[in-house]
């Protein structure tokens, strides 16, 4: 695996495609013009422009289509595994308790640092390829496995050049507050001032950040040191996330929302104030069933709350070593709608629209659109309901990823 750009190589979507069935009214034959890599129009097939029919044609074959699908939260870049750790937790092992034993964040930590940048991306170029065959058009990356600035530096860089090579969208997002590394062990203030006045500004500098996210937990960081970062990226003009309300109530989402968070995610214990906060904000919730299966949780998001209160909801793999191991966004769209009852219509937004929301590329991406870049998927089933109804296939028939035909 080199960086070369692979997308190079992917024919144009440019023309006439027809023989469509959008997800939005599949029972209408509909029509999408694809003009230097941009949708030029999109609509019934009757009412297409006469200017278009010249085009090259494209045959959809009666496909239904969605928009490309979003992967707004992953931790795709890191070395090792953890599967012993797994089995840690099927003997009886908490979370709490796994990283207390040394495992955990840090333990990927270890095997992160010991990787060349060329190593991380032939291992997470393999990772990301999984979730490209399945419509993934856009994603986040998080760094938080360096815990370091140079280490965290080969983790972006990583990421970025994914994106260049793969020719898919992708955000990065700076977790330096995502665990304690082994050399600051009981001085979190001093490395909370490591990320906040050393690491974010010269990776931000670096054009390497578009995003910046804490871990707020008991076992990571607190409410104050959180804050710290947050301002920190206020300072730079970069927009926050936040792992919030995972393994208890901190009060996390409240905060994020203050800061206008683009997404809190995780958000088990989140409380009705944390609700109303991030509804004010226009905050997006990001549900993680894998991570939530993994770790064979029992506090189910509060997703009844969220529907009143129109909060929206994105769903995402949550890939990383330790809690969710997942490279299908299909298989999260069926564990979000068992697990967590989430509708049809909400899951399918929940991956698109909602997801593009959450990483703030909502005028690029999640919907299918005049003026925005090709990334469409035509799929192999006639209702909408089965793309959360099957899990361990993948029913794609085609994908137009950024002005290109990827399959």
């Amino acid at each position: 695996m080199t960086s070369a750009r692979l997308c190079d190589t992917l024919p144009s979507a440019d023309g006439l495609w027809t023989g469509l069935r959008l997800a939005s009214d599949p029972s209408v034959e509909s029509a999408i013009v694809v003009e230097e890599g941009v949708v030029a129009w999109v609509g019934p097939r009757s009412a297409l422009p006469g200017r278009f029919d010249a085009l090259p044609h494209h045959g959809g074959s009666d496909a239904l289509v969605t928009p490309g699908l979003v992967d707004c939260h992953t931790h795709l870049v890191y070395g090792g595994q953890r599967a012993n750790e797994f089995a840690m937790r099927l003997a009886g092992a908490s979370y709490e308790e796994v990283a207390k034993a040394g495992g955990g964040i840090v333990s990927s930590v270890r095997a992160t640092r010991e990787a060349s940048e060329d190593e991380l991306f032939a291992s997470a170029g393999k990772r990301l390829e999984s979730l490209l065959a399945e419509g993934v058009c856009a994603i986040e990356i998080k760094s938080g496995y360096g815990l370091s600035l140079e280490h965290e530096r080969k983790q972006l860089r990583v990421a970025r050049r994914l994106g260049d090579a793969y020719g898919v969208t992708v955000r990065t997002t700076f977790l330096g507050a995502h665990a304690l590394p082994p050399e600051y062990m009981g001085r979190s203030g001093a490395y909370i001032d490591l990320v906040c006045d050393e690491m974010l500004p010269a990776l931000a500098a670096e054009g390497l950040v578009d995003a910046v996210d804490v871990f707020c937990e008991r076992i990571a960081f607190s409410l104050e040191e959180t804050e710290r970062v947050f301002q920190a990226a206020k300072r730079l003009n970069l927009p926050v996330k936040l792992h919030a309300e995972q393994l208890s109530d901190m009060g996390g989402a409240a905060l994020a929302a203050r800061y206008g968070a683009l997404s809190c995610d995780h958000i088990e214990h989140l409380s009705q104030a944390g609700i109303d906060a991030m509804r004010a904000a226009g905050t997006v919730a990001v549900l993680l069933p894998g991570a939530f299966y993994t770790l064979r949780d029992t506090t189910v998001p509060p997703i009844a709350a969220l529907r009143a209160a129109g909060v929206p909801m994105a769903v995402s793999t949550d890939h990383n070593p330790g809690t969710s191991p997942a490279l299908s966004l299909l298989l999260m769209v069926n564990m979000a709608c068992t697990l967590f009852r989430l509708t049809v219509p909400e899951a399918v937004d929940a991956v698109t629209l909602h997801a593009a929301r959450a990483l703030g590329l909502q005028s690029t991406h999640g919907s299918i659109g005049v003026g925005m870049p090709a990334n469409f998927v035509l799929w192999e089933v006639r209702e909408v309901a089965e793309l959360a109804y099957w899990f361990g296939q993948r029913p794609v028939r085609g994908i137009v990823r950024q002005g290109r035909v990827a399959l």
